[in-house]
């Protein structure tokens, strides 16, 4: 399954847009300088409303939320009475969690997330609810069978009721598939030019050593949907290549690499490699020729270290060294009887 991955993430096939809308509630007991009560509102891994029980309303984070709310003021009226209802009936269940599972003290956390996914180009919805407790899977509901899945034996009880609440399960049937994706259009509408737009990267080429992988570096690209390869006379080369993980950057855009290892490349075919960087919704890649000239290192050749700071580390060492047996020649003298001349010092071990 691995290798069917890797192949298709390699073979630059255009993948449909999918968006998302998520929302993250956590109640926590015994959790000391943290609300009893956090739920956040994320649009494409974006967040763009919060609440806490520390707040009394709810609040939006992305300025593009705030020209919704301008146009349907209800809106962010309905987000507080669903935050501050949801805070009520979570620390219900997070007190009686700890009940039933004879938990009298210590920190405890409950948290849910559901929402739903839109396929645009498909138009495929797809919906979701889980609970997790104490950093482990919880309860997980199956729009399919609209019964909740319990992969904890402590949460049996709980599936059993829910199961029986056949007007909640309906509920949460057109929910999902309905007015969750119908709210999703509408912020990705309001939301467009940000969740839309697209920043192509910066692109190095780094070595650690002559003998090391070289790695093609791409930071500062958004969003996250992107491929990165190399090719050899133009076409994608998959021996000795390592891709790595596509991560997030502190101002919320994402870095990613891929390294080549060259240990069986003759230097004289090093032009015939480049990297390719592809950002979905762009037509033009970012592409990198192998050039030893533009590769960044921090490798310094023995050959190429000053003969006057070779010099100054020899001279430092030895007078350490000289330090160091006068140090233990006063140590020996110690031990047996001798003391030092200046008597005001002292030492603390």
């Amino acid at each position: 399954m691995k290798t069917l991955l890797v192949l298709l993430l390699f073979c630059h096939v255009t993948s449909t847009v999918k968006h998302s809308l998520k929302y993250f509630l956590t109640a926590t007991s015994g959790v000391p300088n943290f609300p009893e009560f956090v739920g956040a509102a994320v649009v494409d891994e974006v967040q763009v409303g919060y609440c806490d029980s520390n707040g009394k309303t709810a609040e939006p984070k992305q300025a593009w939320m705030s020209d919704l709310i301008k146009d349907d003021p209800q809106h962010v009226e309905w987000y507080t009475l669903k935050c501050f209802g949801n805070q009520q009936v979570f620390r219900a269940n997070i007190d009686s969690l700890k009940r039933r599972l004879n938990q009298t003290g210590g920190a405890h956390i409950l948290q849910r997330m559901n929402g739903c996914e839109w396929d645009d180009e498909t138009g495929e919805v797809v919906g979701f609810n889980q609970y997790g407790y104490d950093g482990e899977d919880f309860l997980a509901l199956d729009l399919q069978t609209l019964t909740w899945t319990a992969p904890k034996r402590q949460a049996f009880t709980t599936k059993l009721r829910w199961d029986a609440e056949k007007d909640r399960l309906e509920y949460n049937k057109y929910y999902y598939i309905h007015k969750c994706p119908a709210w999703l259009k509408k912020y990705v509408h309001y939301g467009r030019s940000f969740l839309q737009k697209t920043e192509l990267p910066s692109v190095s080429l780094l070595q650690k050593s002559p003998s090391s992988p070289v790695s093609c570096y791409a930071t500062g690209f958004y969003p996250d949907r992107a491929v990165m390869f190399w090719r050899k006379d133009g076409e994608e080369h998959h021996e000795d290549v390592d891709l790595g993980e596509i991560l997030p950057n502190h101002d919320g855009s994402f870095q990613m690499s891929v390294n080549l290892n060259l240990w069986s490349v003759a230097a004289d075919d090093w032009r015939r490699y480049d990297c390719v960087f592809h950002l979905h919704g762009v037509e033009d890649d970012v592409v990198t020729r192998l050039d030893k000239a533009r590769i960044r290192t921090n490798w310094v050749s023995p050959s190429e270290f000053p003969a006057g700071a070779v010099t100054g580390v020899v001279v430092v060492l030895l007078l350490l060294l000289a330090l160091g047996i006068a140090g233990l020649f006063m140590w020996r003298r110690r031990n047996n009887g001798f003391r030092l001349a200046n008597s005001k010092l002292s030492f603390v071990t």
